[in-house]
């Protein structure tokens, strides 16, 4: 986008004298569309300094628009993501998985799980008993997937 120069202090001073006719009209002339109805006079102000401020300084930059819309790698950050769906598994189900040609079955109790006659507090210490690296428990064990069911 093009740098304008812009004496703001000036624009402000100026806004601040037209009508809401007129500042509707500045809206539609800086944002390329009608203002909504239901705007205030003030919010109005508001989004044209925005408009202003925008054309004299460049905008946002593109990680920050990627991050607004909910694209790009900052997206997926750990405070953009959702909670897991905490996974019920009542006590006595057995869980089988074969890992390596070999079959690993898992019996669930209480208070943690079974497998191999020894007692694990979580799938998750089991999966990487197993594994030999870091496992998400249920996930290993096919109780959750990668892909969250309301993406589509």
């Amino acid at each position: 986008m093009k740098r304008v120069s812009i004496d703001i202090a000036a624009e402000l001073v100026r806004l601040e004298g037209l009508t809401n006719f007129e500042l509707r009209s500045e809206w539609r002339r800086l944002h390329h569309m009608q203002p909504p109805k239901s705007l205030s006079r003030d919010l109005l102000l508001r989004g044209i300094t925005y408009k202003i401020q925008e054309r004299a300084s460049g905008g946002l930059s593109k990680s920050v628009l990627r991050r607004l819309t909910g694209a790009g790698p900052d997206a997926t950050s750990n405070e953009h993501r959702r909670a897991a769906p905490l996974t019920v598994v009542k006590p006595g189900t057995r869980l089988v998985r074969e890992w390596n040609g070999e079959t690993h079955t898992v019996l669930v109790h209480a208070d943690g799980v079974e497998w191999r006659d020894r007692r694990y507090r979580s799938l998750s210490v089991v999966a990487r008993e197993i594994t030999g690296a870091h496992w998400s428990g249920p996930r290993f064990f096919g109780l959750t997937s990668r892909k969250d069911p309301t993406d589509g």
